[in-house]
């Protein structure tokens, strides 16, 4: 199975609201959940930055990931978007399985609700 999860962080919610819905309508993600309150500590142009953020935790394949990547650099305020891809070792099957139809261009819901 070729499922993986990304995580982003955006500066607020209506940036991640945004990105998570262009992320499905273009079936680049069969899910994205919006975490907010995250608090965030990095070094950026040489000093110790502390923001609160919201963090995305985007369902996909990886045969989406570039699509996905290049709509999140399109979409994303930031100069240098935090988005890292991960692997799925295993999950309920039924729900890997909706995730790649969710995510599969010109197919149609296999389930109603995730």
């Amino acid at each position: 199975m070729s499922v993986i999860v990304c995580l982003a962080t955006c500066p607020d919610n209506a940036t991640a609201i945004r990105l998570g819905e262009v992320l499905v309508e273009q079936r680049l993600a069969a899910c994205v959940n919006i975490v907010p309150g995250v608090r965030s500590v990095y070094r950026w142009e040489g000093r110790v930055t502390v923001d609160d953020e919201v963090v995305l935790i985007i369902k996909t394949t990886a045969a989406r990931l570039d699509a996905l990547t290049e709509q999140v650099r399109q979409l994303h305020p930031y100069a240098v978007p935090a988005l890292v891809a991960l692997p799925i070792a295993g999950g309920l099957p039924e729900y890997l399985q909706w995730i790649e139809a969710g995510t599969a261009p010109g197919t149609h819901d296999a389930f109603a609700e995730p």
